[in-house]
């Protein structure tokens, strides 16, 4: 969610003087002939001008930040698709998200990055190419050789093309757990795959508009792209060939070290990963739990020693450090300061709930019972909800809601008034500016035709309307059009600023309030509607920044798309079968107090939005009158924060206020509920230790070490989770230890509070509270 507007290298025509033109040795009309062809038209007072027209004289691309990270040379004789590449690249394809997705069910979960697969897999390469005979199989040579750069980079995509747990599993979930709703795996797959399939076909059908032009930087790509270069060429960026440890020796120590930890906050004494100390001493007092429980609460205790906690919301190795930084004081004002402002004053009737929760509740303070307002067909029954209650938040859950509401506005506005010249330029030029040295390189190999996406784009359509139809899923095929509607309007402006600013517009409250106000009543309907108008883009854009990325290192377009769309179909299978297996096999699976931290904190999130949107629907939730409504002016606030910090940056363009960005504050705690303080405190400390005091003062350890040490803690702990439930949770249906290390204080203390519980600041002192009608 970088800008890139601070160290964007670009040119305007008017800013070229002839003399720096002359220096590299190329005539003014060269350098006017370079600049026609390939410089957008920019003023940025920081351009490095001279450098810009070394790189075009040097046949390079006009971006520095590209020029730095990206080779203008390529080897068409280099091996790619070989058998080597496509066995690690399936291991991976199955490894990587089957253990996403197991953790995806999981508090605290931990997510496998495919960082971890690019780190990996380059001693697994080296490896096999020098121990494997060179024997051919099926016309294919088992050792091509050494170990490749291409090679590297497919096995990567393959690893994160599905690397993520697939949206549409939560519609699995949510159907099983809230709506006792259990379709077979025929309609599983097909929902599965229609959902990422659609979004591959989108992305490839917009490549020409979001990934052949030069001015698409997609600059998350480039840190990959050097990445790439440095393993494979050994020398450390910043540092030339740096002593110490190599990458891979470190990786493996510090791997090691993070399973070995692991198993002491997450076995043996789990209260150094809920470090709720405050309440160990206070366990009864209601208001301490409220602001340092770190169950139910806010959790102000401020540290954990638990990386599963600390990593909860992402690395803080891997986020740019003025990106925590804004998150971080977005998090201080709506969570330390507005949400106790608004429980204490008891707005939304907040005090008869805990803090924070990522559930919804019914007017007596228990969980909201959806099934007492839905038609034995699951439509919603008004009578029967009138009859019953209506729907509550716990105080920071209202709060994401307006947040994301402001995300929405305040990403638009800032897109529009830091970067409209760059958007607009780029775009418009994108449609027919000449292309650069890396698009040129690519033209050598043959691309792939329009058709085959079409075919996987009827292909997933067909498989979409037979989930919808052949199942109850109450959703009618033309709202499924519209959904796809959404998705394909979207895909070429999100694209072109996510490719600009690195800043993606999410469309899942757009969505929501579509089908919520166009079909009320309908939760299954909702959330497939949801998920084809909203993840179908978000899923296009993933593609397509992989396309960049083959782009960027010269794959060949048509062996990419090949294993593109195998990767997928087995990473969407692999995460099917895992999610089956463990709601067949996990006692008290998706419960609250599920005793492994299995209650699938993603999965309530997603089944309170589904019957807010779904049944009761946004008109009776957010319209005027309504409870919440007071949420909707977040629009107006995300909406008016860039304009005011825009002004500033006119009137004091040094001032501090350059360094803020809404859309970040407004989306960057998108994840509380059930994150809290005990992940993004922690959190923001770790990345102000290492994207800050550490990048500034030890640069060259920084470069070399640190996102190979992010990689290392995130797969040491993933290992040390799945050892430690296998081994030591699962067999004998959890009795080991039960006597002992299960029961000792460090791991009772911290759920024997009234956190713990789950209990609010107040009773209703009639039963009921809340409005006496809705």
């Amino acid at each position: 969610m970088s800008s890139i507007a601070d160290d964007d290298k670009h040119l305007s025509s008017d800013d070229i003087p002839v003399v720096e033109s002359e220096k590299h040795g190329i005539t003014n009309d060269e350098a006017a002939a370079l600049e026609a062809a390939a410089l957008p038209e920019f003023d940025d007072p920081n351009l490095d001008k001279e450098a810009a027209i070394a790189g075009l004289a040097e046949d390079d691309s006009p971006y520095p930040e590209v020029r730095s990270a990206v080779a203008n040379t390529d080897d068409p004789t280099i091996p790619v698709a070989t058998i080597r590449a496509w066995t690690l690249g399936l291991f991976w394809a199955i490894i990587i998200p089957g253990l996403n997705q197991f953790f995806f069910f999981r508090y605290p979960s931990v997510t496998v990055t495919s960082m971890v697969a690019q780190l990996l897999t380059f001693p697994l390469g080296r490896i096999w190419a020098r121990t494997f005979p060179n024997i051919s199989i099926f016309g294919l040579s088992l050792n091509p050789g050494p170990f490749s750069i291409k090679e590297h980079v497919l096995i990567t995509i393959m690893a994160g093309v599905g690397a993520g747990s697939a949206y549409a599993t939560d519609i699995v979930a949510v159907q099983r757990v809230y709506y006792d709703q259990t379709f077979n795996f025929g309609y599983q797959w097909l929902v599965v795959m229609s959902t990422q399939l659609i979004g591959f076909s989108i992305g490839g059908i917009a490549r020409r508009f979001l990934v052949q032009p030069p001015s698409m930087i997609w600059p998350y790509n480039l840190v990959t792209c050097a990445l790439f270069n440095t393993l494979h060429s050994q020398q450390y960026a910043g540092v030339g060939t740096r002593g110490g440890y190599s990458r891979e020796r470190f990786f493996f120590i510090a791997f090691g070290c993070g399973v070995c930890w692991y198993f002491v906050p997450g076995y043996l004494f789990t209260g150094l990963s809920y470090f709720s100390y405050a309440c160990w001493i206070a366990p009864d007092n209601l208001t301490v739990n409220q602001l340092f429980g770190v169950n139910n609460g806010l959790a102000m205790g401020l540290i954990t020693f638990d990386w599963a906690q600390i990593a909860y919301i992402g690395s803080p190795l891997a986020t740019p450090w003025w990106a925590e930084a804004n998150i971080a004081v977005g998090f201080v004002f709506f969570f330390w300061i507005l949400t106790p402002a608004l429980y204490f004053s008891n707005t939304w009737y907040s005090k008869f709930m805990p803090i924070s929760n990522d559930g919804s509740f019914d007017n007596t303070g228990a969980s909201y019972n959806v099934t007492r307002i839905l038609t034995p067909d699951k439509i919603f029954d008004q009578e029967q909800y009138e009859a019953y209650s209506p729907l509550f938040l716990s105080t920071t859950f209202a709060i994401s809601y307006g947040l994301s509401f402001a995300s929405i506005t305040a990403t638009i506005t800032h897109a529009f008034l830091f970067f409209r010249k760059q958007i607009w330029t780029q775009a418009r030029r994108a449609m027919h500016e000449q292309p650069d040295i890396h698009a040129r390189l690519m033209a050598v190999y043959p691309q792939v035709p329009e058709w085959w996406y079409a075919i996987i784009f009827l292909t997933m359509f067909v498989a979409g309307v037979v989930a919808i139809e052949v199942w109850d899923t109450k959703f009618p095929v033309q709202f499924f059009i519209l959904a796809l509607v959404i998705a394909f309007v979207y895909i070429i402006p999100i694209g072109m600023i996510q490719a600009i600013t690195n800043q993606q517009v999410g469309l899942n409250v757009i969505t929501e309030l579509i089908i919520g106000y166009s079909l009320p009543g309908r939760p299954v309907a909702m959330m497939m509607f949801k998920t084809w108008g909203y993840i179908t883009m978000a899923q296009a854009l993933t593609f397509t920044s992989d396309f960049k990325l083959g782009h960027y290192m010269k794959i060949p377009p048509r062996q990419m798309f090949h294993a593109q769309v195998v990767a997928t179909m087995v990473a969407g299978t692999v995460q099917l079968g895992v999610q089956a297996w463990m709601f067949t096999n996990i006692p008290g699976m998706c419960d609250r107090d599920q005793k492994d931290g299995f209650w699938c904190p993603s999965t309530e999130v997603f089944g309170t939005a589904s019957i807010i949107w779904g049944v009761i629907g946004p008109a009776r939730i957010f319209s005027p009158g309504s409870l919440y409504h007071t949420l909707t002016y977040f629009f107006l606030i995300g909406f008016l924060c860039p304009v005011a910090a825009w002004l500033v940056t006119l009137k004091w363009p040094n001032s501090m206020i350059r360094y803020v960005n809404f859309p970040v504050i407004f989306s960057g705690t998108g994840l509380i509920p059930p994150a809290n303080s005990n992940n993004y405190v922690p959190w923001a400390i770790v990345g102000f230790i290492f994207q800050y005091v550490i990048r500034r003062r030890h640069f060259a350890w920084w470069t070399k070490y640190n996102y190979v040490l992010s990689a290392a803690m995130d797969s040491g702990l993933a290992v040390s989770a799945i050892l430690i439930f296998f081994i030591l949770e699962y067999p004998k249906n959890g009795t080991i230890g039960l006597n002992t290390v299960q029961a000792w204080w460090g791991n009772t203390v911290w759920q024997k509070t009234a956190d713990a519980e789950g209990l609010p600041l107040l009773t209703p002192p009639n039963g009921t509270f809340g409005p006496l009608t809705w």
